[in-house]
């Protein structure tokens, strides 16, 4: 496949199911694809549908109002001091986020709309009949029903780790106009992302060794249904640990963190530095193997909206809490990679400060997402071994968790290895632990803002004055399509519930 996904999933099929239909039971004369595809599949048409939820899932990631940068200013990794627009302060910094707004009111509608995408392939693919073989169709139509699941578990991940405990619909296979399904709790929609991933692996396992369409550049690695149960079972196992992480149920804690390790081992963890890779054909070791949404400047396709944002810096802590040297130079090569001191015009260090609240200042950017074609992560091994660390030390297991930590700390921040002196019970570790997480993950998909929730630790503000936005409510229009059920009081800034 070329750099770009192509330009007929960008402007055909994806677009066509999202269309709404129309009340009166006729074709979509405007839209007949889609018709086509609930009614009269070909092997075409579907194919092209399984690529183009990836340009959905790809959807409000990069954008100014997207996942990593507003999440990114919710958990003080960024500020974005946009000359246009001050709520990118006035309400992801000093209030609550809107409802209504494109800020308080995103990653609802377009992760439904590719959640309905999916049931869309599903439903064509029992109808679709034109294979070589019987057997080979069985194959097929399985391998891509399990990446279906995957990237749907991937899309009601993105909608509660958004909107957490103000709850989410999973209740979502109906036609248009139907009955709208019910709000369901935290805990149900993270049982609908377990099931889909574990129906998801069955079924990639049942696929052979080939899908019947192309996956984006991000995925190379990953585009075969072997291949893709790895990033199923890494995507299980950081499901496992934030269940893990924020429940106060001991049992249930263990049996996470314990399915956590279990999934890491089938995922595409590499936790030995300089290994040629592990049984099973994965590649060297690489701290930043893993899929990633991908963009490019071809025609039809998205550029990544984080490049040359000339509006977002990055948050001053990051220097002050960096490890440094006697005369307080840092010296974590995470942070000397990926932050840059801002300069101003005459050469000199600079800073700048919000137009909208003099205590936001910072004299610090990102040096990340440098051109246009930059990809995103969707998860790295660098995290997969973060993830093991924390499950390990969870599990009982203390000396492997901070050897599992310290493969990151010393091979990615280039730091000496941790004092095992400070590090001697569960509030201490989780301390190591949300350091090397904090650099290791900076800005790539809000990290932090996620990682101080689960934890119950308080994220930082600027000024007490601000507010801790939590949760993103659901939006105004879904409220309104459902009559204002209690779920659509609950604000961004109310305490979570247990």
């Amino acid at each position: 496949m070329s750099t770009r996904l192509s330009s007929l999933v960008l402007g055909g099929v994806l677009g066509l199911l999202a269309v709404p239909a129309c009340d009166l039971d006729i074709p979509d004369l405007n839209n007949p694809g889609l018709d086509q595809l609930q009614d009269n599949p070909t092997p075409g048409n579907v194919n092209a549908a399984a690529t183009g939820m990836l340009v959905g899932q790809r959807g409000s990631k990069s954008a100014a109002t997207g996942l990593v940068n507003q999440l990114g200013i919710l958990g003080r990794e960024s500020y974005d001091f946009d000359a246009n627009d001050g709520r990118f302060v006035t309400e992801l910094i000093q209030g609550t986020l809107q409802k209504g707004s494109p800020f308080g009111g995103i990653f609802w509608a377009a992760n439904y709309t590719n959640l309905r995408n999916g049931n869309v392939i599903l439903h064509a693919l029992e109808k679709l009949n034109v294979f070589d073989t019987a057997a080979k169709a069985d194959a097929e139509k399985s391998a891509m029903r399990g990446y279906v699941h995957t990237l749907q578990a991937m899309e009601f991940l993105t909608l509660v780790i958004t909107h957490y405990d103000t709850g989410e619909v999973i209740d979502v296979d109906h036609p248009l106009g139907a009955p709208l399904g019910a709000i369901a709790a935290k805990a149900d929609v993270y049982k609908e992302i377990n099931r889909l991933l574990e129906l998801g692996q069955m079924e990639l396992a049942a696929g052979g060794d080939s899908f019947t369409f192309p996956l984006s550049p991000g995925y190379a690695g990953f585009d075969d249904p072997p291949d893709f149960i790895l990033v199923n079972r890494a995507i299980k196992a950081q499901v496992a640990v934030y269940i893990a992480s924020a429940s106060t149920d001991p049992t249930e804690r263990m049996t996470n963190y314990t399915a956590a390790l279990d999934a890491l081992g089938a995922s595409f963890l590499n936790d030995v530095p300089g290994s040629m890779g592990q049984p099973g054909g994965m590649t060297p070791f690489s701290f930043n193997t893993g899929p990633s949404y991908s963009y490019s400047t071809g025609a039809g396709d998205a550029v990544n909206g984080l490049f040359n944002r000339k509006s977002v810096f990055a948050h001053q802590s990051f220097l002050t809490d960096v490890v440094k040297d006697g005369t307080m130079k840092p010296i974590d090569a995470r942070y000397t990679a990926k932050i840059k001191n801002l300069v101003g015009d005459d050469g000199k260090p600079t800073t700048v400060t919000s137009t909208n609240d003099d205590s936001l200042t910072t004299g610090l950017g990102f040096n990340m997402y440098t051109s246009a074609a930059s990809p995103i992560p969707i998860i790295r091994n660098e995290e997969l071994i973060l993830l093991e660390a924390e499950a390990l030390w969870f599990t009982g297991d203390h000396t492997m968790a901070l050897d599992k930590l310290d493969v990151v700390r010393t091979g990615s921040g280039k730091l000496p290895a941790i004092d095992r002196s400070t590090v001697t019970d569960d509030a201490s570790f989780v301390t190591a632990l949300m350091y090397e997480r904090r650099y290791s993950l900076m800005y790539e998909g809000g990290h932090r803002w996620i990682d101080l929730r689960r934890f119950g630790l308080p994220i930082p503000l600027d000024d007490p004055s601000h507010k801790v936005n939590l949760r993103f409510p659901i939006p105004q229009g879904e409220c309104d399509a459902r009559q204002n059920p209690p779920e659509c009081s609950v604000k961004s800034t109310d305490p979570i519930k247990s």
